[in-house]
């Protein structure tokens, strides 16, 4: 599993979440909203120190994770972040590795 996101879209989680330089950037299953991995879940955003990370991502001095534990929501696939409309848009694309 790979997290795909470019500059531009970190910058734009960096500041939403106001992070400090060096900050870890976890994504995370929640219970509820909408999604085309899991019917009846969504990913959330936050600021964390990784675990037991199953994929990461450095990029703008920041390392953004996928903790292990919620690695059965994408299902073998990537997460592919990006901005779309001024809102942070989930991909889940089949996995290369």
């Amino acid at each position: 599993m790979k997290i795909h996101m470019n500059d531009e879209t970190a910058d734009f989680i960096i500041n939403d979440l106001q992070a400090d330089q060096g900050d870890k950037i976890r994504f995370f299953v929640r219970l509820g909203g909408c999604s085309t991995a899991q019917e009846g879940f969504s990913l959330g955003i936050t600021k964390d120190t990784p675990k037991h990370p199953a994929a990461s991502l450095k990029l703008q001095e920041h390392e953004f994770f996928i903790e292990e534990e919620d690695e059965w929501f994408f299902d073998q696939n990537d997460l592919k972040v990006k901005i779309q409309n001024g809102e942070i848009d989930y991909d889940y694309i089949e996995s290369k590795s």
